[in-house]
């Protein structure tokens, strides 16, 4: 099977990558979760996040928003001395930051789905033949900037161009499966069968 080679040989980021990566996601909880853990991320491996991901689910109580928006300075204190998740006070305090306004974003959308996904790029602004190369040279693009100011000024926190691309590529907004990549033909497949949630008027 030909797959990406950001994957390697390692069997949990396969799996990850044939599974998960880049296909479409609806799911408020996931959605949350991925930017969170994508904030965790900065300047650690995705790897890394994910060796540990089950540890943040359970520490964060599976990533409900309406949850974690209420943790406290206990909350804070107890997740500093997590070893199972990368005890980071920032990164800590921005995921309670974030579930907040990602209340407000459902409360004005709908649903972060619905929210998340008006920032799906236009087809034609995507290349037209995406390898290894293209794709090590597109660490940011101009949506993912775009929708990192929008967070930015919304109240989000570590939620930068590159972190909201990441997710963007994760979540399924993008296919960024490599053109020889097995996967890629799957991807697209369900994107053109997914149904975009709307955004509430």
């Amino acid at each position: 099977m030909k797959r990406c080679r950001w994957p390697g040989e390692d069997d949990l980021y396969i799996r990850y990558h044939d599974h998960e990566w880049g296909r479409p996601v609806t799911d408020d909880r996931r959605l949350f979760e991925k930017i969170c853990l994508e904030g965790f991320q900065s300047g650690l491996s995705w790897i890394t996040i994910l060796r540990k991901r089950e540890n943040f689910r359970k520490a964060f109580r599976d990533f409900d928003p309406a949850i974690v928006a209420k943790f406290g300075g206990r909350d804070v204190q107890r997740l500093l001395k997590d070893a199972g998740i990368v005890r980071h006070r920032g990164k800590i305090e921005s995921t309670i930051n974030n579930a907040k306004r990602a209340l407000e974003l459902i409360g004005s959308h709908g649903s972060l789905a619905a929210y998340f996904w008006s920032w799906e790029p236009d087809a034609k602004s995507r290349p037209k033949k995406l390898t290894h190369e293209a794709l090590v040279k597109m660490p940011a693009t101009e949506q993912s900037a775009a929708l990192s100011k929008d967070l930015k000024k919304r109240g989000w926190t570590f939620v930068g161009p590159t972190t909201c691309y990441a997710f963007m590529q994760a979540m399924g907004l993008v296919n960024d499966h490599i053109d020889d990549c097995d996967v890629r033909a799957e991807i697209e497949r369900a994107r053109k069968t997914f149904i975009r949630p709307v955004t509430r008027s």
